[in-house]
């Protein structure tokens, strides 16, 4: 293994989420839920930061201008199209999400489109597709809450007597 620097760290810590010190900050910011890689190295650019740098290496205001960055990329003159929630529905502006509150504002969706009754929200509620994939030979689910296996080709059994 490779020497390390005294001012090294093994995990940083980034939108309250643990990042490996030892990955390129463009890399090891994707573990952040709500980053892919294209918003990650859009990042690092508005940062000022290289992006094969290792994380560990990170100085204290290098971490603090990223951490600026993920949780309000808008204010840094961020392109709208590399935001995840674009005209928020009731805000109406431009966000980008991140971590748990992503995952509460997309149930919050969900719950608003099953009240409404949209066909979006119905099929959410009957457990089928949404995006119009097809159902005849896929999402064959059994209806019984204990078992999740999936269904198959039941035959009649043979009577005896009969060849």
């Amino acid at each position: 293994m490779e020497e390390q620097k005294a001012g090294f760290k093994y995990i940083v810590r980034i939108v309250n989420t643990d990042i490996d010190g030892n990955r390129p900050v463009y890399v090891a910011l994707r573990k952040i839920r709500g980053v892919n890689f294209m918003f990650s190295n859009m990042v690092c650019s508005l940062a000022g930061v290289d992006k094969f740098k290792k994380a560990g290496y990170l100085s204290e205001a290098e971490i603090k201008k990223i951490d600026e960055i993920i949780r309000d990329p808008a204010k840094f003159h961020a392109p709208s199209w590399l935001l995840n929630r674009r005209k928020d529905y009731e805000s109406g502006e431009d966000k980008h999400l991140v971590t748990s509150t992503l995952d509460f504002v997309k149930e919050n969706d969900i719950k608003r489109m099953k009240k409404i009754k949209s066909y979006k929200g119905m099929r959410h509620a009957y457990g089928l597709p949404v995006r119009g994939q097809r159902t005849k030979s896929n999402f064959r689910k059994s209806k019984s809450k204990g078992k999740g296996g999936t269904l198959g080709v039941i035959k009649k059994k043979m009577k005896s007597g009969r060849v």
